[in-house]
């Protein structure tokens, strides 16, 4: 239940950028604006990918980290390149 003396920022009319929309609703909670909300009708979403997640040893990742710094790339990219180079 929402208090009744908590102060509720006014929901801008649009967002200058998504980096600004993501800023705004990075320190805000949507249930503090659900009367804004609208029902979406025929939404699909088409899933075309799928990603899994796998274990791996600490060191092993530790190893990942570095190599990934190295090469200035995410963690999860450089993973993905040894993958697919060591499975073809």
């Amino acid at each position: 239940m929402k208090s009744i003396d908590k102060k509720i920022d006014p929901l801008p009319e649009a967002f200058a950028s998504e980096e600004a929309a993501g800023e705004f609703w990075d320190t805000h909670s949507l249930t503090d604006y659900e009367e804004y909300l609208e029902a979406a009708d025929d939404v699909t979403f088409e899933i075309r990918e799928r990603v899994f997640e796998v274990q791996v040893a600490e060191d092993v990742f530790k190893k990942l980290q570095k190599q990934a710094a190295s090469l200035h790339q995410p963690v999860l990219k450089v993973v993905d390149e040894i993958l697919r180079k060591e499975l073809a």
